[in-house]
């Protein structure tokens, strides 16, 4: 597996990194002033603020008490495993996207439970590379049948003393979160 882990306390975050390089207006092409925290442009007066990408993600647990996580079929952190979730599109409620991407990563139909948490990450490790809002969820299962599909290239249940050491989980949001999680199953 390529790569070095950041912790979240090691990132340095760029300012405006969602926005970083933007040299032109989307909606005009005129030139576009950057700010820390927007970007502007002279022309047609449209402002452009930069934000965390949200993700809902989720605990899916079954009758024993395993915890399904997937490893990652792509990058950024290929082969690293990873809680099953994504990014929540424009407009669409987190728990409609919790449950959107569950089908697509696992083929089961879930049933979001209590909130977790929030926890701020980046998605890579480039300069360019978004930050991510990451919304945790714990979940049960209410159909279908588990298989990887969709960016996952394996899925295996685990029980709470077997999870996977924290150098092979994709990104420091979900080894915090699993941390949160673990306590509360302890």
């Amino acid at each position: 597996m390529a790569g070095t882990k950041r912790g979240l306390t090691d990132v340095v975050f760029q300012p405006v990194a969602l926005l970083h390089g933007w040299k032109h207006c989307p909606r005009c092409g005129g030139a576009v002033e950057s700010f820390p925290d927007r970007a502007e442009c002279g022309a047609c007066g449209s402002r452009f603020w930069a934000h965390s990408q949200p993700t809902a993600c989720a605990f899916v647990t079954d009758s024993a008490g395993r915890l399904l996580l997937g490893r990652r079929a792509g990058e950024p952190w290929r082969g690293y495993w990873d809680t099953p979730g994504g990014f929540v599109e424009e407009g669409e409620d987190p728990l409609d996207a919790l449950r959107r991407e569950l089908k697509e990563e696992t083929g089961l139909d879930v049933e979001p439970g209590r909130f977790v948490g929030a926890f701020v990450d980046r998605y890579g490790d480039g300069p360019d590379a978004p930050h991510t809002l990451n919304l945790y969820w714990t979940a049960r299962v209410a159909g279908g049948e588990a298989h990887a599909a969709d960016d996952v290239s394996e899925l295996r249940w685990f029980a709470l003393d077997e999870l996977p050491p924290d150098e092979e989980i994709a990104f420091e949001n979900v080894t915090t979160a699993l941390a949160v999680w673990r306590d509360e199953h302890a």
